[in-house]
Order: C-alpha cells, then structure tokens, then sequence
C-alpha cells in the first residue's frame, strides 16, 4: 500500500481541471483517472493513471461500470484513525483515495433540450459519480470530495498550506450532498412528468440562487431569490435586467403578479400592479393608448407600481412611462429611443423577459407551518368554460367584450375581488375584503361616475342580491360571476328588475 496521496478525477465539465490537476501533480498526489478525463489529461500532459489500473478490472458495458469497485470505495471510505480499516486495506494491498474529484453527466441540461427521448436522458443519469461523490462527502474527514470547479483553487492553496481545515472540508462535504440531491431530483421530477403524476406521494424540487436578497417583506427578514432550472415557460427567474437597483423580495413578487396579468391578455396591454394587486388594465389599439388607460384607471395607486406589457416599449410609451415615478417596467423588449429615454432614471429598473414561451403545467405551492399546499395553477379562461346568460336582456357586443376583459383582470385579484371595468379599462378594483360588499364598494367608489355604462365581474358567485343592488345603483349594466350560490334567482331578479345582463361562468377564481 502506497503512502503517496492519491487524486480519482472525472468530470463532465472540464473548466479548471487540467490546471488543478496538474497542481495536485506538483504537490505530490498521484492522478487516476477514467474515460474522457484521462484523456484530456493526457493530452495536457498530466501523469495520469488509469482506474483499471486501481481495480485490475476493465470498464465494462460502454463504460457504465467502472468505478463501482470495492478498491475504489474501501480507498475512500476507509478511516484513517481506525487501525482495524487501515489493517483491512493492506491485508488487500487497497491504497487509500484522498481526494475526489467528479461532476456528473449533465442530466439536467439534456433534458432541457428541446426534442430530447427518453432514451437520451436515461443515458446521462450518472450512477458512480454520485456513489463516489457520497463515499468521499461521508468520509470528509479523512477525503476532500470536490464537486464545484469553483473550489479548485481554494484547495490548491489549502493544500500547499498543509491543511485543510475541518469547516471547510465540512463545507465540500455539503456541496457533494446538495448537488447529488438535487441531481436525483431532476431525475424523479423528468420521471415524475414521463408519468403524468398529478399529486405525487413526495414532492421534491430543487432550485438553484439567481440572487441573495438585501432582506424579504420586511428588514428584519432575511430572503434570497432561487429558479427552477428545469422550468419552461414565461419566467421572471429568466429576465434581463437592462438598469436600475437590484430587485428587492417584494420587486420580485409584484413584478411576477404583473407578468402572469400580462400573460393572459393578447394585443396591446398595459398592467399596473401595486402590493401584488391590479390597480389598473388597459389595452387598446397601440402599446402607448393601452398604458394611458392602466395610468388612467388609478393615477394615485401607479405611483411607485410596477407596469408589465406584452409588446415592445417604444419611444412615445416611453415618454409617458417616464413621466411618473415606477419601480419597474417589464416588457418582451425595448426599443432604443426606450431605453434612452427611460435610463435617464438611474434606478427605475428595465426588465425584458421572453413571453414567447410555451404554456407550462406548473404546480403553484403554498407553504404552511410544518407542509406545503401544492394545486394547478389557476389558467381557467372566459374561452374554457361554458357561459350562460342568466338574466332575461343580453349582454351588448361592447358588454360582452367588457365583461371578458373583466373576468381576465378578476382572475388576478386577491379574494374577495371585485373588478369594475369600461371600455377596454378597469375603473374600479376592490380586492382581499372580508365580505363582497365591501369588496364592490371600494371598486364604486374608485370608479365614482364612471361606472354608468359599466361592467362588473366578481370572482366568487353573490350569496345575496346586495351587490347587485349596489351595482345598479352605481350604473353598472352587465355582470359576470360563476354563478352556484343557492339564492342565485334572487340576484338574477335584482338584475332583471334593473335591466343589467348577468353572465354565469360556472368557474370559480378564489385567490387568497
């Protein structure tokens, strides 16, 4: 058995290892090596061993089995301070292992691929990377296990120092064990959708830091902002930001409050939202006549908002746009004169994100003390559900495309959520009361005299004919609600006896 300190590399990514390897030569340790490592090395001119040579056993089945030997893992799990492992290795004549270099088959990034088989994925799920990552990460003590390229050049000045201190061998040790369990869980979440396993009997996701976070709603909470990886759809996680201060935790959660409205509507569309609420929607024949209604809809709540929009922003928008004070503008893209003109204000930040995106099935989770809460994500559309007219008059042309505009913005507000709409423009939202009621007064009461000629949709059906009431006694002509209550005929005659058109959906958009 050999006293010389022995380096096992094999990698997927190659950055950094010919140097690192070639520093762990000058330092005495003796490579080995298997497959497309050794050979890169090689052809760097690193002295290289091969594994065969460590378990005098060839790599077999296409290279599948290789590593998975009893040489390779008594070397690496052996401890050092237990005279009864260390008799056992020479009684074997197995050298010891002192560090581990490995990252695995790019599992992940195979899958994302657009067109990939399932043969093809299969094909990259590492089986002894990860067995020799763990055997390494468990003996820490006595192995350095090296996942992150990272680290190459922290160890090298570690090692030319002597030691290696325990917290930081401690620290790669927990670098091994997240990477390998989030590896396992792109594989059970690719297999899991192979499936089509609607409530799994565990749910696992991992998620990977875009950014630390100044601190979360408040100061005095700490937060940090993570990505699915594996994700495919229309993301925040995935936006370019072209000026202005980092985003913040609550940036981060009205600006996705504003980019799911956006998603929902098709032509020029403007979406304010303030606290993760609408304060105003507007579209129209140009992106600039769809943002002056969302400004127009609530000149007072837009102040310090964040705007989204599903075009491109162009000089004229702009110019309104900068106008008043906004944290954040989300678009597809910006044209130049845009971006000149909007960068004059160093901290309103630009974010472009590709809305292009294929629709996703993502699951939306809640946390609660102790559990999670996991449900499709709400994307019921006026186009997905079968609309009946309750009341004895029709809706108008102009009320059937307000009333479909209304039940898209309703969808977004928080319950219970009244939404007052005219014109191709919210006038009035009320949003998370304690009762319906107060919910439509709020949204009167913004919308003042406007609301004569207007339409009001409401995410919940009416238990009782008073907001109807309410309604006509503010003018609104046309509804739209799910419908289902028991006492559903007392607000079809309120209707009836004020001659406002009442729309049941028969869906339901609670959003707490």
């Amino acid at each position: 058995m050999t006293e010389k300190k022995r380096a096992l590399i094999s990698v997927s990514n190659k950055e950094g290892i010919i140097d690192f390897a070639q520093d762990l030569c000058r330092l005495g340790y003796e490579v080995i090596s298997t497959g497309g490592t050794k050979h890169a090395l090689e052809q760097a001119a690193v002295n290289v061993h091969s594994i065969s040579a460590v378990t005098e056993f060839p790599e077999i089945l296409e290279g599948r089995v290789k590593t998975l030997h009893p040489n390779v893992h008594a070397g690496l799990l052996a401890k050092r301070d237990d005279d009864s492992h260390m008799e056992q290795l020479g009684e074997l004549n197995i050298g010891t292992i002192d560090l581990v270099v490995v990252n695995l088959y790019p599992f992940k990034s195979t899958v994302t691929k657009p067109g990939v088989t399932e043969e093809e994925a299969i094909e990259n799920i590492d089986i002894g990377g990860p067995t020799m990552l763990r055997s390494a990460a468990k003996n820490f003590r006595d192995v350095l296990p090296v996942v992150d390229p990272e680290d190459y050049t922290t160890i090298i000045s570690y090692l030319e120092q002597g030691h290696v201190p325990m917290e930081v061998r401690r620290n790669l040790a927990y670098k091994v064990f997240a990477h390998t369990a989030s590896y396992d869980t792109y594989i059970s979440t690719y297999m899991a959708e192979q499936l089509e396993l609607e409530t799994p009997p565990t749910y696992t996701r991992t998620y990977e830091q875009v950014q630390s976070l100044r601190y979360g709603e408040n100061p005095h909470q700490k937060a940090a902002f993570y990505r699915d990886p594996l994700f495919k759809g229309v993301s925040l996680a995935k936006a370019e930001q072209l000026n202005g201060k980092e985003l913040s935790y609550n940036n981060i959660q009205d600006a996705n409050a504003a980019l799911e409205i956006v998603l929902d509507f098709n032509g020029p569309t403007a979406v304010a939202v303030k606290h993760m609420n609408p304060c105003g929607v507007g579209t129209g024949d140009s992106l600039v006549e769809a943002y002056e209604r969302a400004y127009e809809a609530d000149p007072v709540s837009i102040f310090g908002g964040i705007v989204a929009v599903n075009e491109e922003v162009d000089a004229a928008t702009a110019e309104k746009m900068k106008d008043i004070f906004l944290e954040i503008i989300i678009a597809p893209s910006f044209s130049q004169e845009a971006i000149d003109i909007l960068t004059t204000k160093k901290n309103l930040r630009l974010l472009t994100v590709d809305m292009n995106q294929p629709a996703h099935n993502e699951k939306k989770v809640t946390h609660v003390a102790g559990g999670l809460l996991v449900q499709d994500v709400d994307q019921g559309t006026f186009e997905g559900v079968d609309v009946s007219v309750a009341t004895d008059r029709e809706p108008t042309e102009a009320e059937w495309a307000d009333l479909k505009f209304g039940w898209k913005v309703v969808k977004h507000v928080k319950s219970n959520a009244i939404v007052v709409a005219k014109d191709s423009q919210t006038i009035g939202v009320g949003a998370g009361q304690m009762n319906r009621v107060g919910a439509a007064k709020i949204a009167f009461e913004q919308a003042g005299g406007k609301a004569h000629g207007a339409i009001m949709a409401s995410d919940a059906f009416f238990p009782m004919p008073d907001t109807v009431e309410d309604a006509a006694e503010s003018g609104v002509t046309a509804i739209i609600q799910p419908g289902g209550s028991k006492r559903d005929q007392d607000s079809i005659d309120a209707c009836n006896k004020h001659g406002i058109a009442m729309v049941f959906t028969g869906m339901r958009h609670f959003k707490h």
